[in-house]
């Protein structure tokens, strides 16, 4: 964002059709995690408009963004010694009001997330104690637990081995079959043609 550089993103012009999977591979510097930042709204584009089921993003306020769409991060620093369900728990933060606790419902959904990505065994671990792959499931666990109709994935599969690799494409398969769109980045063409029904080619922000 210095007006003396070149655009990150320039002339981006593209369409994500509801209920697919889309793949945007590409190299690392490519511009592919500034596009999710802006698809979250995290970022605003000096130029151009983004919209979210034909409504403009900036229409939308953080809770109903929050509600509709689900970010798992390539990583994270985590400051605090949580138990996996309570990390778990900040998805469901989108649907409570300023300083409500989480009730049972929101409880429970968290739990789910977990046994969906099959850490339900792990609930009360110290998310410091697990390991850099169970750390990423935890991950798209919180992002479960927001119930996004928009789950974005930046590099997802980047920290996870073989087995973990592939009970994750498993899982955004299920997803997706249960009406989810699902848009991830990657630099690994072969897992975007594992499972992804679009694909998205970019090379220096182009």
């Amino acid at each position: 964002y210095d007006p003396h550089t070149p655009a990150v993103l320039p002339d981006l012009n593209l369409e994500i059709p509801p209920g697919t999977v889309t793949a945007i591979l590409g190299p690392n510097g490519a511009g592919k995690t500034t596009l999710l930042h802006l698809i979250l709204g995290w970022l605003k584009p000096q130029a151009g408009t983004i919209f979210l089921d034909g409504k403009p993003l900036g229409d939308y306020s953080r809770n109903e963004l929050g509600r509709r769409i689900g970010l798992v991060p390539q990583n994270e620093q985590v400051a605090f010694d949580y138990s996996l369900l309570d990390f778990a728990l900040f998805g469901r933060t989108p649907y409570l009001r300023p300083l409500e606790m989480p009730g049972p419902e929101d409880f429970a959904i968290a739990q789910k997330s977990l046994e969906r990505i099959g850490l339900g065994n792990l609930s009360q671990r110290s998310i410091m104690a697990l390991s850099g792959g169970e750390r990423q499931l935890g991950l798209i666990a919180r992002a479960l637990a927001q119930q996004p109709r928009l789950l974005l994935l930046d590099e997802p599969t980047s920290h996870l081995d073989l087995g973990n690799k592939a009970r994750l494409i498993q899982l955004l398969k299920r997803l997706n079959s249960e009406g989810v769109t699902v848009l991830f980045t990657t630099h690994e063409p072969e897992v975007a043609s594992a499972f992804a029904t679009h694909l998205i080619l970019m090379r220096e922000g182009k």
